[in-house]
């Protein structure tokens, strides 16, 4: 049977239509294949010279076949492989093609708009959206102090990761645990003079108030500072994701708000103090001699100390004008202004360095107006010091209140007698 339907596929010497031939040569295909299939299972059954006879007459089946195939001309390539009439190639990939060319010569590859995208920063992209950088999604590379040369935003967290939150978080506790440790090992300065019962205005209820109210407001951005920047450090793991999250959303608003307060408040505090803030050639000599700090009694100095003039030009004036400066732009409250991210990372960085300076200078202060100094804090108070009080820490100022030089009281004085805390 397998014989009989071969020669019926055989090639004919009348070659049939090719669509009628391929079907033939596919039949012919299977058909030997089940041929073969069959003489395989078949095969093991017979003796040997049946094998050689059954192989004998296979090869005289094909080769007639195999004759036909070598005789018949192959079909013309173009026939099987041409364009059809009308078609026109694309043009090959340029380096330089824009996406919408580079859909019809290779359809699926956005290489130019991805390469776009990550060049954006340097030629800008087309966007109808507003804004300050509508067009740019990466920045440009840049290198900013401590950083590798990337993109800006990487460049930014790097310089905050690996340098502002460890090294500025590690300075203020190194002031804190060098003032604890002042504090226990000497305890607070002054009581060696004896209290007279004589007062001595100080602040007056102005100075006062403007002292409170930049306190307070300092007080506000720094214990809110702290927390935003290091808090997920020493809070989060104690109180969890969600209380966390609420305590700084509550502190980044009251961080937003205390900000302008300080700024104005820190302007009506150096317009009062600025003239008994001037420098002087007794300040060196208080220098000299670490104002006391450290044994041998305090030096002479004025209405304020060489420690409290560095504060209140280094602190109050310098850190605390850059401090407000950046924040301000920070809280996009500067008109002109383009706030691009570029800006906004170069004034955080810069208020990120000059606030924790400014908090370390300030917590100095801050402990001397308190605890490190006996009746330092009634004097904020209440305006009012006991005469001992300034012969001991500000002799100078005394001298020139005896002299007449400067009034004892230079505001309204109270109804009664004014309550001062005895060292």
């Amino acid at each position: 049977m397998c014989g009989e339907l071969s020669r019926a596929l055989a090639p004919h010497p009348n070659p049939l239509p090719r669509g009628e031939r391929e079907c033939a040569s596919l039949s012919l295909s299977l058909w030997e294949r089940g041929c073969a299939s069959l003489s395989l299972s078949l095969w093991e059954r017979v003796g040997v010279r049946a094998r050689a006879a059954a192989l004998l007459l296979i090869a005289a089946m094909a080769l007639p076949a195999v004759a036909q195939d070598a005789a018949t001309p192959a079909p013309a390539a173009s026939a099987a492989t041409g364009a059809p009439a009308g078609f026109v190639a694309p043009e090959l990939p340029k380096p330089d093609d824009s996406n919408a060319a580079r859909s019809r010569s290779q359809p699926g590859n956005n290489a130019p708009f991805w390469r776009g995208v990550h060049d954006s920063g340097v030629q800008k992209g087309i966007s109808s959206l507003p804004g300050a950088e509508k067009g740019v999604l990466i920045q440009p590379f840049v290198q900013y102090p401590g950083s590798m040369r990337t993109n800006a935003g990487e460049a930014w967290r790097q310089v905050r990761n690996h340098w502002l939150v460890p090294y500025g978080g590690s300075l203020v506790l190194i002031v804190v645990l060098a003032i604890a440790l002042y504090y226990f090992k000497r305890g607070p300065l002054g009581g060696h003079e004896r209290h007279t019962g004589r007062v001595i205005e100080r602040f007056t209820y102005f100075e006062r108030a403007a002292h409170w109210s930049n306190a307070a407001a300092f007080s506000v951005l720094a214990i809110s500072g702290l927390v935003m920047a290091f808090g997920k450090f020493f809070l989060l793991p104690v109180i969890g994701h969600t209380l966390f999250g609420w305590i700084t959303y509550a502190l980044k608003t009251a961080h937003n708000f205390a900000g302008p307060l300080f700024a104005v408040s820190l302007v009506i505090v150096f317009l009062t103090f600025v003239r008994d803030n001037v420098p002087s050639r007794d300040d060196l000599v208080w220098l000299k001699k670490g104002g006391g700090l450290f044994g041998g009694g305090e030096p002479p100095s004025g209405r304020f100390n060489a420690g409290e003039k560095i504060v209140f030009w280094g602190g109050v004036l310098l850190l605390g004008f850059i401090v407000v400066g950046s924040g301000l732009v920070l809280d996009k409250l500067i008109p002109g202004l383009a706030y691009s991210r570029t800006d906004m990372q170069v004034a955080h960085m810069i208020h990120y360095v000059a606030t924790v300076l400014m908090i370390c200078m300030f917590l100095g202060h801050i402990y001397i107006g308190t605890i490190g100094m006996k009746g330092a804090l009634d004097a904020m108070k209440t305006g009012y010091v006991d005469e001992g009080w300034a012969e001991e820490h500000h002799r100078l100022w005394a001298e020139d209140i005896r002299a007449g030089k400067i009034p004892a009281q230079r505001s309204r004085p109270p109804e009664g007698p004014p309550v001062v805390a005895r060292p």
